[in-house]
């Protein structure tokens, strides 16, 4: 046996389906993640609290299944204890520090520290972590000009500053050189003098994904994400949404700057940003490879789709259906089947995986239709997607001239009869259907007027 194998614990017998159908299930986000790049900024509060090691171990997964990684560091809890270790008072004003030298050395000086903490924990390769035979290699420089904020409403800034210009392609060879190296910045900047400025993580991060023309930017907060008027979380929000919100929020409040960040990066071209709680052990995994993720995501189009199926689409299919036909649910189809149907498909597209499909057959002679493999992907069942897809078949059917729609079902009988469906035998299928009627599988026969 392998001797790296030998190191590897599997669940209990009774564990292994459940862990062989989750691995199944993340699948389509790693194929298709692969080469993409993510931004991934938190601020030194996560360093500070002990949560650095996690999410370096996280992220150096990501970065073995193939997604280039720049992270972007904060250090303003850092920042803090250097001015008080000096007896030096802190100043703020409209939501931002105003750095004068010595609080120029503690942003330096904090920076510093950061870095080489992040540094360290990216270089170790503990065993059976997801470092172990990780070898990454990190690297940093002078990616960032800025320029001063100076005089803001009778308040000089000094040496605050704000991104001026990002060196996007440096960043993009470092990204994609032989040995794919993390990018690490932080919260600092320089103007072509030579003069160094303090800026915001928010700020350095949003600016990066915009000059990258990033995948996602991924905000790991104190907040669990941003909630709705009722205090409940919203996992999703379109672009005009999150505008919308961001004038209802206190804005000097960390939900404001980064949300006001995140819209700044779709509007800049990038299709997705997150906010997660770096509270929550492994947070950015669960964020992108669970289906409703675990905090407030931001996309620049509308995230899911209700979709006519294409010839691409045939493989998802494949994947949705073929659990239900192992175990019975449905009649079996070979991939030839659906390539020859795909026109009388419909699916549920969610950031480019498709969780859901439905098929129409149209029998205009009679003027009723079947729909036929009616499926939801288990992760995202209970939220609607099946009502959805009934729904659309419903309006193809009437588009057709059709005013009945049957199902053949073993074992979802309640679920359509909720929906409007009756009982009915086989006599009442169109003749051409008849005549393919499975009686050994004795499938339940439901018609719904239309």
């Amino acid at each position: 046996m392998n001797s790296q194998t030998d190191l590897v614990t599997l669940p209990d017998t009774t564990d292994h389906a459940q862990f062989v159908e989750w691995l199944r299930s993340v699948a389509p986000y790693i194929h298709a993640f692969r080469n993409k790049t993510f931004v991934v900024a938190f601020g030194g509060e996560l360093v500070k609290e002990g949560g650095l090691n996690a999410l370096v171990q996280d992220l150096a997964l990501l970065h073995a299944m193939g997604m280039h990684i720049v992270l972007v560091h904060g250090s303003r809890p850092q920042v803090e204890e250097q001015l008080q270790l000096h007896q030096v008072e802190s100043q703020f004003a409209l939501g931002m520090r105003i750095t004068d030298l010595r609080a120029l050395e503690a942003a330096k000086e904090a920076a510093g520290e950061v870095r080489l903490d992040i540094e360290a924990a990216i270089s170790q390769g503990l065993p059976n972590t997801p470092m172990a035979h990780a070898r990454i290699s990190v690297i940093s420089g002078n990616f960032v000009t800025a320029r001063p904020v100076g005089i803001v409403e009778g308040f000089d800034f000094q040496h605050t500053g704000v991104v001026r210009k990002i060196d996007a392609d440096s960043l993009r060879q470092s990204l994609s050189s032989p040995g794919r190296k993390i990018v690490l910045l932080s919260p600092l900047g320089f103007s072509p003098t030579g003069e160094a400025f303090n800026l915001s993580m928010e700020d350095v991060a949003s600016s990066v994904a915009i000059a990258l023309r990033a995948d996602k930017l991924i905000f790991l907060t104190e907040l669990p994400g941003i909630p709705d008027e009722h205090g409940e979380l919203m996992r999703e929000m379109s672009l005009e949404e999150a505008q919308q919100t961001q004038e209802t929020l206190d804005p000097e409040g960390e939900a404001a700057s980064y949300l006001k960040h995140a819209i700044r990066a779709c509007r800049g071209g990038v299709p997705r940003a997150h906010m997660v709680p770096y509270t929550l052990d492994g947070s950015v995994l669960l964020e992108l490879f669970l289906h409703d993720g675990v905090g407030t995501m931001i996309s620049y189009e509308n995230l899911e789709s209700l979709r006519e199926a294409a010839s691409d689409d045939v493989g998802g299919i494949l994947q949705l259906i073929e659990p239900l036909e192992n175990d019975g649910t449905l009649v079996r189809r070979g991939r030839h089947q659906i390539e020859r149907d795909i026109d009388h498909f419909s699916v549920i597209e969610h950031d480019g995986v498709l969780f859901g499909c439905a098929a129409l057959y149209p029998y205009p002679h009679e003027r009723i239709g079947e729909m036929a493999c009616l499926t939801v992907a288990p992760e995202a069942q209970g939220s609607g997607d099946g009502e959805r897809l009934l729904k659309r078949i419903e309006q193809r059917a009437r588009a057709r001239g059709l005013n009945r729609l049957f199902v053949l079902t073993t074992r979802t009988e309640h679920w359509f009869l909720k929906r409007g469906f009756v009982k009915a035998s086989v006599e009442d299928l169109p003749e051409d259907r008849r005549k393919f009627y499975n009686f050994q599988r004795r499938s339940l026969v439901l018609i719904k007027q239309l």
